[in-house]
């Protein structure tokens, strides 16, 4: 059985850092994890491991826009649309790994996962190949200093899960900026310090946070952005989908954490037949009287 994870959000919230960092954790356990790339985009320089399998193998983000003359968003498009009509080259690169774990390092244009058919088509061709699947969507602590912010994130992750339709865990990543740190000269929490109730707040998304303003009477100035506020509220309270598990790379068990839940979303090795013992004969065992 074959295992992949996607790694999705939005830029900036450290997918590709996690990456690296899963893959060594992986090989620091004796698993087999590979890193595959699936951003067109992405600099060559900022890989620890060099992908087993890159799209930039495929196709190039830079040579869409210099040879089509379209931009960033429309050229990355279109690098998706061009991998979908050649899947045989992503089946083909993939034929090589057998009972393998594959990181994928997705983009961070997140209307890649919350309202386009791409990504969702890619996991059903992935799927038809016997690959077990789940996604993990970032978004990073800063997150918390904007509650406005902070929800619509809440918002592009429930779409994200809606959208792929695959087993699914939220993460807030860089939680060593909002934590103390007694290793950190500056004691840690460059975005500044919050308590233990704070921080659940928003890792199990409190409405709350989003009606009122700073615990005190919701502000009635603008009684339309009140209203809007008032029906997200209501939609989170009615679906509540999301929910964040902390993740502090600084931290080898809180990425260890993070990863169990993975592996449990993908029940991974339920499928693996037990191993059978090496054949024993008298000579093995030590004489029991001596």
């Amino acid at each position: 059985m074959r295992y992949a994870v996607l790694v999705t959000g939005p830029a900036g919230a450290g997918k590709s850092t996690f990456s690296t960092s899963f893959v060594t954790h992986l090989q620091a356990s004796k698993r087999t994890g590979h890193l595959v790339n699936l951003d067109p985009a992405a600099d060559t320089n900022s890989f620890e491991y060099a992908p087993v399998i890159d799209i930039r193998d495929l196709i190039n983000l830079e040579d869409v826009m210099n040879e089509l003359g379209y931009g960033p968003n429309g050229g990355l498009v279109y690098c998706f649309e061009y991998l979908l009509q050649n899947m045989d080259w992503l089946e083909e690169e993939l034929g090589g790994f057998e009972d393998d774990y594959l990181i994928i390092d997705c983009p961070g244009q997140i209307e890649l996962y919350t309202h386009h058919p791409f990504l969702p088509t890619l996991v059903r061709d992935l799927q038809r190949l016997g690959i077990r699947m789940c996604a993990v969507y970032l978004i990073e602590s800063q997150f918390m200093e904007d509650r406005y912010k902070f929800f619509s994130g809440v918002l592009s992750a429930m779409s994200a899960m809606v959208n792929l339709e695959i087993p699914w865990i939220n993460i807030m990543s860089k939680m060593d900026l909002v934590t103390p740190n007694s290793e950190d000269p500056s004691g840690g929490a460059r975005n500044g310090l919050r308590g233990r109730k704070n921080i659940a707040r928003y890792l199990d998304p409190d409405p709350m946070l989003l009606a009122t303003s700073h615990g005190s009477q919701a502000n009635p100035s603008n009684p339309r952005f009140h209203a809007l506020n008032q029906a997200i509220v209501q939609l989170i309270e009615d679906h509540p989908l999301v929910s964040f598990l902390p993740l502090d790379l600084t931290n080898s068990d809180s990425l260890e954490t993070v990863i169990s839940h993975i592996d449990y979303t993908m029940q991974y090795g339920e499928d693996e037949e037990p191993k059978e013992p090496p054949d024993l004969d008298e000579g093995d065992f030590p004489d029991a009287m001596e």
